[in-house]
């Protein structure tokens, strides 16, 4: 399963089913932008409109029925566009019946090109907050999204609830993302993106994304920037990053190395502006071409 590399002259085109705010940067308001600085067309579809993202404590707007999600996909096939698709791209899931309906929505792109990828954003909890996302979510998303995905990019907190392993060192790290791995779709490149990688035997004052295919295993160590609290957004973000560099290079260590690179570049503005919501407007440079590149490091 390939997907259209960079030089093709075909429109590459993702389908992102996300939250969306109105004010700030999370869900498709924290991926559809930087896709579309990487030459991207994306197809939103939202599945909230919110004021703002829920860190606030207040917010309004409304929860979007998921039958919405069928529906809208039923106009864009109307308009034979599916088989021009190229990626699905999913994060937070807000029911039960978001999570199937984004399932259901995976199938019909790949009936109409078989080589379409599913990238899974599993936003379930993080480190110091635990589970935040329904009781019932986290089975509901390893049950039915993990197995259709090609792509998935827990945190570390997600890595071990989906499989139960504590993760303390670089090798704990590797075992539960193969355990993962095992479990995503059989015909498609199996890649776990483990992003917010804090280890015991890591350098001191970083943080690290692995990435763990069957050919081998890359991390991508960055300083670690004293964002405290850390910024909603960013794991939308780098999703939607790494998805977008694999899909026009078609090689993990170098999505890695561009995705992490460009997400630093965001962060680092948003770490000197001083703000809660994530820079990501002034960062739109960097998406395509950061000004300053970490090399991913071969593990395995």
């Amino acid at each position: 399963m390939t997907a259209a590399p960079a030089s093709s002259t075909v429109p590459l085109n993702i389908l992102s089913i996300q939250s969306w705010v109105s004010y700030g940067h999370v869900g498709n308001a924290a991926a559809v932008f930087p896709l579309q600085c990487l030459g991207f067309e994306v197809w939103a579809v939202n599945t909230v409109q919110f004021s703002n993202h829920t860190g606030y404590g207040a917010w309004t707007g409304a929860v979007f029925p998921p039958e919405l999600v069928a529906e809208l996909l039923d106009g864009i096939e109307a308009r034979g566009a599916l088989p021009e698709c190229h990626a699905v791209l999913s994060g937070y899931m807000g029911s039960e019946g978001t999570v199937a309906a984004v399932v259901g929505a995976v199938r019909r792109v790949r009936a109409a090109n078989p080589a379409a990828l599913y990238c899974c954003d599993p936003v379930m909890g993080d480190v110091g907050r635990g589970v935040f996302v329904r009781p019932e979510l986290p089975d509901l998303i390893a049950a039915q999204a993990i197995p259709a995905a090609d792509i998935v990019t827990p945190n570390q907190f997600e890595l071990e609830l989906l499989t139960g392993h504590t993760v303390h060192t670089l090798d704990d790290a590797l075992r539960a993302a193969h355990a993962l791995r095992d479990r995503l779709n059989p015909t498609g490149p199996r890649i776990v993106l483990v992003t917010s990688l804090t280890r015991s035997d890591a350098p001191q004052d970083t943080i690290e994304t692995l990435a763990v295919t069957g050919e081998g295993a890359w991390v991508c160590r960055t300083p670690l920037l004293p964002l405290d609290p850390p910024r909603n957004g960013t794991g939308d973000a780098i999703a939607a990053l790494f998805l977008g560099q694999f899909v026009r290079t078609e090689t993990v260590a170098t999505a890695l190395s561009l995705s992490m690179s460009a997400l630093y570049a965001l962060l680092e503005r948003t770490h000197h502006a001083g703000t809660r919501e994530i820079q990501l407007v002034a960062a739109r440079n960097d998406y395509a071409a950061p000004g300053q590149i970490f090399e991913a490091q071969q593990v395995e």
